[in-house]
Order: structure tokens, then sequence, then C-alpha cells
């Protein structure tokens, strides 16, 4: 295993949080965990919320349908919006 940040192999185990093994580099102090999960939502689910936002739901409406966060909704129909 090596370090993110400077690519040093010098790594120790430093402790678990949430369930994931977290490492340190003794050269540069970083701490790291080994795999990294996806963040955000599926690009499926963005394409349903922007079909429902194109057939005429509103925001929170959408929000109540697919437990996606209104703000989140607007933020993509912005960003489709803009390209």
């Amino acid at each position: 295993m090596i370090c993110p940040k400077c690519q040093s192999s010098n790594i120790s185990k430093n402790g678990v949080k949430r369930g994931k093994q977290n490492h340190i580099c003794k050269d540069c102090g970083r701490q790291f965990i080994e795999v990294y999960s996806p963040t955000g939502y599926p690009e499926e689910v963005k394409r349903h919320c922007l079909h429902l936002y194109l057939e005429g739901n509103g925001f929170r409406r959408i929000e109540r349908l697919t437990g996606v966060c209104h703000n989140t909704v607007i933020n993509w129909v912005k960003a489709a919006a803009k390209s």
C-alpha cells in the first residue's frame, strides 16, 4: 500500500472508524483508508428526478417521491440547463 499524498510505502495501521481500517503515512502524516466508497447518487436516480421535473412535478414533491433532497434536485436542474 502507498500513501496517496507522498507515494511513500512507510505506512502503518491507525485504528478503525465506521468499520473501515484507517492507515497513516509515517513520512507525511496523512491519514487515509485503503478503499473509498463512491459518493453521490447514481445516474439513474438523477435521470428519474429530472424526468419528474420535466413532467411538471415540484421540487418538494420530487423529494417526497424519491427521497432526494429538493436542493440537490434544484442543483441538478441548474446543471442540466447550463449544458
